[in-house]
């Protein structure tokens, strides 16, 4: 076991490391040249613009006024100032709610294990009770959107003699006359997806030979071609040796005249073609009751056809999944289920073998060949108190995007439900194999012998026995990770040097660099279950070893100050669930608080207190009872829409805006964006004479018209009376927020579909 000179060795090194992040990141944040990787956000929302706009030639690159270097750490109180209704407004709740989050560890680990598990339960009430609160009041503070109104339908059987169009008009003009309103068909469109991408390609090379022209009008640029086949396979002369030379910008102009024709004939294939339309749906209606009772309503006495649910946001779809059948979601989710289940296993052998390395008695009678290396001072200081935190974020590197993978496999129809399903995998990857599986295999020398032999009721015991042993690697894991993670995460060394090598080598336009510029979003999958381990930590050594309780405290308090940062400068969040995920979140904070109970108790049950346990097995009855209460209490607001309040919200509407028009608002807002895009290219100088639009606007207010021709839309018109363009969807700038603390409640709430849930 690691002895406190090795804990100090690995503290000096994760101490000097984070803040060698910290303050390079001070310096690079300053320099004029890496202002769009560090403040990103402001860009997006036109909000700042560059720095290097002015000035001589150095001063764009390097930040010539030395008073900025005085002051290279006021990110931190700037961080701070912004409150928490302006946060909402400017990054969304999604982002203000998973900041409350790391507030909220700072407070939770305190006390002994009663007053420790009624402060835990406490404060998890009042969380769950203000999250709640906001969540109402956030969505009560949305103007009009596409997804108050519309439900996904999902299984619609096929008719004999009638299309799926078709089926869907008479079915709920039959079943809801007097609330539905119309609907948009889902298509096949994968191969005129890869079509829209070529083209997009050319015509991002012809605007870069445009802007070269203009640069160099002396000149005409060229390139070499070899002969052309047909529009869509082309090939440049090999580096330019040989082929054909000729005017860059009449070529790509005629391949992208070509690609238009053979993509409006492909986009008329899709739409004739009976086979590519989907038996998936969007289905909208008049009223907000009215997409309420058709969400949370069986529609068919058979109950796996005409599965609906609420429709989630048009940025939240993930439209590769609506072409996967319904009926073979449940052999996905086995299959997935199964692979997760040997990811699991075939991980814990590296974990085994790291967490090893944390007892090297063990490892020395394994391998006695290397004793004369690991007695030296600072190799073994390294091995015991370093190398196995390192190696193990290193092995979690990459599970994230196999995890991610695997959920998008099982058939999610939602980003937000994708990102959900794969934090729990993650989660339950990390409980198993970074806190079970280094607290047994860390020890494995000396215990996994008797822990395969002994009845599953002495499991909690083994366990606890080991907990006090492996503080020291879990300490080093929450420097390693936490520590210097989150100054790695400040510093954002990654998307630093991937920024400036786009912007060297791939950069050509100003749409290149836009998207160069992006971001993304915060990435849930990964930081939410991390966050979750260390309330997990925390819990459990609360009582047991509470020398680890200033380590986690650090952390939290250091992790929300970082995030705080970024998600007001940097992260640019794709879509607002509305605090979806925190129900997660507070089901597995339990779950860790039943578990610091069992593992107490069998820790309790080896020493002289043994008598006491039974005091104690009370606890987690406690917990749960007290689990099931908030589930009751609070986590309808996550779940259903009342009736009531979605007349209330109607009512409301009728009388601030009686001559609304709802069919233009929703008639494109559930077009495929292939298809949307496509149209754009053409009418987008049409449409800006039309309608001129504010980017300040609110999201569901503020559109460009979209009529039901061919050019804008990929069905038929539903409703073939033309109306005025107003009120209309819109897809192109993120919502912006009035978010009003004191404001009463209001019960509407948001859902994201997820096949055979309400909503989660």
């Amino acid at each position: 076991m690691a002895t406190l000179s090795d804990i100090g060795v690995s503290a000096l090194i994760n101490i000097l490391t984070a803040f060698a992040f910290l303050l390079a990141f001070a310096v690079l944040r300053i320099q004029p040249v890496n202002d769009r990787v560090y403040l990103p956000k402001w860009y997006i929302n036109g909000g700042r613009s560059s720095p290097r706009s002015g000035g001589n030639f150095v001063a764009k690159f390097v930040s010539l006024d030395f008073k900025t270097y005085l002051t290279f750490l006021n990110w931190m109180p700037q961080a701070l100032k912004m409150s928490e209704s302006e946060l909402i407004n400017h990054a969304g709740l999604d982002s203000a709610i998973f900041l409350r989050i790391y507030s909220l560890g700072c407070f939770v680990h305190i006390g002994l294990e009663y007053l420790f598990t009624i402060w835990i339960c406490y404060m998890l009430y009042k969380e769950y009770d203000n999250v709640a609160t906001m969540r109402l009041r956030f969505l009560d503070s949305q103007r009009r959107r596409a997804e108050q109104f519309t439900v996904v339908v999902r299984n619609v059987p096929q008719i004999s003699g009638h299309s799926v169009s078709d089926s869907l008009d008479q079915f709920f003009k039959t079943n809801h006359p007097d609330t539905y309103l119309c609907h948009q068909a889902v298509y096949n469109a994968n191969k005129f997806a890869k079509l829209v991408r070529k083209r997009d390609r050319l015509q991002n090379w012809l605007d870069y030979n445009q802007l070269k022209f203009e640069r160099h009008s002396e000149k005409r640029p060229t390139e070499k071609f070899t002969d052309l086949v047909n529009a869509f396979n082309f090939q440049t002369g090999f580096l330019g040796l040989w082929g054909k030379r000729v005017d860059s910008i009449d070529f790509y102009k005629q391949q992208i005249k070509e690609f238009d024709k053979n993509m409006a004939l492909e986009r008329q294939k899709v739409l004739k073609d009976t086979k590519s339309i989907l038996p998936v749906a969007f289905v909208s209606f008049k009223s907000r009751w009215g997409a309420a009772v058709c969400a949370q309503t069986q529609q068919s006495k058979n109950p796996t056809l005409w599965l609906t649910n609420w429709a989630p946001e048009p940025r939240d779809i993930y439209w590769q999944n609506l072409a996967i059948p319904f009926l073979s979601l449940t052999i996905r989710k086995l299959i997935i289920s199964l692979s997760v289940f040997a990811l699991v296993f075939f991980y814990m052998i590296p974990i085994a073998f790291v967490q090893s390395l944390a007892n090297l008695e063990g490892l020395e009678r394994v391998a006695p060949f290397l004793r004369p290396v690991i007695e030296l001072k600072f190799i073994k200081s390294f091995l015991q108190g370093f190398l196995p935190g390192l190696a193990l974020k290193i092995f979690l590197y990459i599970l994230p995007t196999m995890l991610m993978i695997m959920s998008k496999i099982e058939g999610h129809i939602a980003l937000s439900t994708l990102e959900r399903r794969a934090s729990a995998k993650y989660y339950y990857f990390m409980l198993v194999n970074v806190f079970l599986g280094s607290i047994v295999t860390g020890t494995a020398f000396e215990q996994l012998h008797s822990f395969l032999h002994q009845s599953p009721t002495q499991i909690p015991r083994t366990i606890g026995v080991s907990i006090p042993m492996k503080a020291t690697f879990f300490i080093t894991y929450i420097m390693v990770d936490g520590w210097a993670g989150i100054a790695g995460e400040i510093l954002r060394l990654k998307p630093l040097v991937i920024f400036h090598l786009k912007n060297m080598f791939l950069v050509k336009t100003e749409r290149d660099r836009e998207q160069a510029t992006d971001p993304g979003s915060v990435d849930y999958p990964e930081t939410l279950p991390s966050l979750q381990l260390y309330f997990l930590l925390g819990i459990v050594y609360a009582v047991v070893t509470p020398i680890l309780l200033p380590f986690i405290l650090i952390f939290f308090a250091f992790a929300y100050l970082v995030y705080r940062h970024q998600i007001i400068n940097v992260y640019n969040q794709q879509y607002e669930s509305g605090a979806a995920f925190w129900p997660h979140v507070h089901s597995r904070i339990i779950a860790s608080l039943v578990i610091s109970q069992l593992l107490l108790l069998g820790l309790l049950s080896t020493k002289e207190a043994a008598n006491s346990t039974p005091l104690l097995a009370v606890l987690p009855i406690l917990t749960l009872s007290f689990n099931q209460y908030c589930k009751h209490r609070f986590e309808p607001a996550f779940r259903r829409y009342p009736l009531e309040e979605a007349m209330k919200k109607d009512i409301m509407d009728q009388t601030t805006e009686p001559d609304i028009n709802l069919t233009t608002f929703l008639a494109n807002a559930y077009l495929h964006p292939i298809f949307r895009s496509f149209g754009e290219e053409e009418l987008v100088e049409v449409r800006v004479d039309k309608v001129r639009v504010d980017k300040n606007q609110s999201y569901g207010d503020n559109a460009q018209s979209q009529t039901s021709d061919d050019h804008s839309s990929p069905s038929p018109p539903h409703h073939p009376t033309t109306y005025p363009p107003q009120d209309v969807y819109h897809h192109g700038f993120p919502p912006r927020y009035a978010y009003n603390f004191s404001s009463p409640t209001h019960y509407g709430y948001h859902y994201e579909a997820e096949p055979g849930n309400s909503r989660a």
